[in-house]
């Protein structure tokens, strides 16, 4: 296996905290650069090679650089619908608003009509995200002056309320498809590190939450394992409930995180990215009861789906580690197969991160 060549060199040396995490700020980059596979390519090679104190500014960079990027072929347009009262028509006539117009004994008319913008919601999320990273006084102000000089080529594009924004209704064509990463960047920002006052106002946070670190931890493995290891299939499979009378009406679906499969050799696994890596009960360290119980239940459905033919199917419960004393390091056999629960520890150089994501593959699929 071998690491990208375009982020091997980053050495900083600073770390973020998540609550009682601590990751290496080159390791987001790292996390990002699977998750958003544009940063890999020619052009951020020089954000790699920099030392970053805080999460910030590592996202000012990003930015900064991905805009410059997409002003180069030109901000995304789109058209919009516009209404507006003329002396002359301009597209089609609005009846109802012409009527108003002519009892307020007003000789215009109310126009609709649709006109190619720069103001659409892929722009302003960037604006409003930028804004954001420009008021916070941690980020350098090398960082502030690149976002500031590219802000001067969204002058029509509005700010708007973060919380009004409808990531899951976000689609991406030919036309916009380059806004992907700078999009998934910016929701990360304003999801995960965004925070309100008592007065209303947005302002960014120190940490990154656990909600969207859970999401990018989750993501990084995946993909990770799709880049460098093709000889395994990794994808996000649906699991089918095995119901004997064929009968899976209102059933939940099963989705997994990650699934790996070499024939008919199975290996599911759950990433967990959790402020507590067990449950704590009179002193007593557990594993978390409903993720024991969801990866079983995970792991036989997907076993009874190969009927008699010849198979392996197993399950991890992967756990972000934490700073606690206890971790979990245990494999278990559960009615004919492999569950094992197991931390990636992200404290550390990313040569050894993707050794213990190596080590896992290797143990589960042997003649690879």
């Amino acid at each position: 296996m071998t690491l990208n060549s375009s982020i091997g060199n980053i050495f900083c040396k600073a770390w973020s905290m998540t609550k009682n995490k601590s990751i290496f700020i080159k390791n987001i980059y790292y996390m990002l650069s699977y998750a958003f596979m544009v940063l890999n390519q020619g052009g951020y090679d020089d954000i790699a090679a920099e030392e970053f104190e805080n999460i910030h500014n590592l996202f000012a960079a990003i930015l900064a650089k991905g805009i410059g990027r997409q002003l180069k072929h030109g901000l995304y347009r789109e058209y919009l619908n516009r209404k507006e009262d003329t002396a002359v028509v301009h597209g089609k006539i609005d009846i109802p608003g012409t009527l108003r117009n002519q009892f307020a004994r007003k000789r215009v008319l109310t126009c609709e009509y649709d006109e190619l913008s720069e103001n659409n919601l892929l722009n302003q999320i960037l604006k409003t995200t930028v804004m954001l990273l420009l008021r916070y006084t941690d980020v350098k102000q090398k960082y502030k002056n690149d976002l500031k000089k590219e802000m001067m080529f969204f002058s029509q594009v509005d700010v708007i309320d973060p919380s009004t924004i409808r990531w899951a209704d976000i689609r991406f064509q030919r036309n916009n498809n380059t806004y992907r990463m700078l999009t998934g960047l910016c929701q990360f920002v304003l999801e995960g590190m965004l925070l309100t006052t008592d007065s209303g106002e947005y302002r960014l946070t120190s940490f990154l939450c656990d909600c969207w670190m859970s999401r990018l931890y989750e993501k990084f493995i995946l993909e990770y394992y799709i880049k460098e290891w093709p000889q395994i299939t990794a994808r996000a499979s649906q699991i089918a409930w095995a119901v004997d009378d064929g009968i899976g009406t209102m059933l939940p679906a099963m989705h997994s995180d990650i699934m790996l499969t070499r024939g008919s050799d199975v290996l599911i696994i759950d990433a967990k990215y959790y402020t507590h890596t067990t449950q704590t009960q009179y002193g007593v360290h557990t594993i978390h009861s409903g993720n024991l119980y969801q990866i079983f239940t995970y792991v036989k459905n997907k076993d009874v789906g190969f009927g008699k033919q010849p198979h392996t199917v197993s399950g991890m419960l992967l756990y972000a580690a934490t700073d606690e004393s206890i971790q979990p390091d245990n494999t278990y056999r559960m009615s004919g197969n492999q569950i094992s629960v197991k931390t990636l520890d992200l404290n550390c150089e990313f040569s050894e991160i993707a050794a213990q994501l190596n080590r896992i593959a290797e143990e589960h699929f042997p003649s690879c």
